[in-house]
């Protein structure tokens, strides 16, 4: 043998043979997926959109111009925006305090967090109505004051307040158990005084579970149905959201502008997410640079 060849490191025999990943299956498993995803998902969107594609563009436009749906998707989508923009505040404010505090009955505060995920939403508009009413605990007490809440687009506001508020905190209650305080006290010692330091510091890091609390409440309000009816009033043009307005139109056999309606609130839906999405992309980038 020259001594070429017995420089050469010997050649496993089962070289040419892929070696198997540590999770194997990545095909067939990647076939069920996106079956499973068609199946659940897809389909039933591609029967939402094709329905009133039945009637043409006209069937579109005549959703649209419809003063009724127009009020109707105005309070749902500037509800949902304005009430998870309440949430992000306030739940950062909760998670806050539940991660960084210790207080009596701590335990219990963190379970209510969890209620309205609990509770069935017709149970929860129900109580929203009964606290809220010109008779109850809390709208007697404001009544006087001239607010009124129950059956008005403010009682719209409270219910999905209520609903969205623990997408939030649940979402950024990790993220700050997660924290280094070091961090905030290297900045502390720097001379950074806490509006810089929750600015420059704290913000950047919890922002990307920020802006995900902020798109799950808001997914949350839009589609809400159960606990707003009952405090809503459903007044058209006043108080009433277009999930309500597509049952009425399947309730009068309307199917083709109820599928019209739902295809107008997927598709602003849609956008705002994706918009949401972009941010928080950025903001991630941002964090790493």
């Amino acid at each position: 043998m020259s001594a070429t060849a017995r420089s050469l490191p010997a050649r496993p025999l089962l070289a040419g043979i892929k070696r198997p990943s540590v999770l194997p299956g990545f095909g067939p498993t990647l076939g069920f997926a996106l079956a499973y995803l068609s199946i659940i998902v897809l389909l039933p969107l591609a029967a939402l959109v094709l329905r009133p594609a039945e009637a043409g563009v006209a069937g579109y436009l005549n959703v649209l111009v419809d003063p009724r749906v127009l009020a109707a998707l105005r309070l749902s989508f500037g509800a949902a925006l304005i009430a998870a923009g309440i949430n992000a505040v306030f739940g950062l404010i909760v998670a806050w305090i539940l991660v960084r505090y210790n207080f009596p009955l701590k335990r219990l505060v963190d379970a209510l967090v969890d209620l309205p995920f609990a509770l069935p939403t017709a149970v929860a508009g129900i109580a929203l109505a009964t606290i809220y009413s010109p008779k109850g605990w809390v709208g007697s007490l404001l009544m006087p004051l001239g607010i009124k809440v129950a059956f008005t687009p403010l009682g719209v506001f409270i219910a999905l307040i209520f609903v969205g508020l623990p997408f939030v905190v649940r979402s950024l209650q990790p993220v700050l158990q997660d924290l280094d305080r070091e961090v905030e006290e290297a900045a502390v010692s720097l001379g950074a005084g806490r509006w810089q330091t929750f600015r420059l510091v704290i913000l950047p890091a919890i922002l990307p579970a920020l802006l995900t609390g902020f798109a799950l409440a808001f997914a949350r309000a839009v589609g809400e149905y159960g606990s707003v009816i009952f405090i809503a009033g459903n007044m058209p043009m006043v108080s009433e959201i277009a999930p309500l307005l597509i049952v009425i139109k399947l309730e009068q056999f309307d199917y083709a502008g109820a599928a019209a309606i739902g295809v107008i609130m997927l598709a602003a839906s849609f956008l705002i997410l994706l918009f949401i999405n972009l941010v928080q992309r950025w903001s991630r980038r941002h964090e790493e640079n």
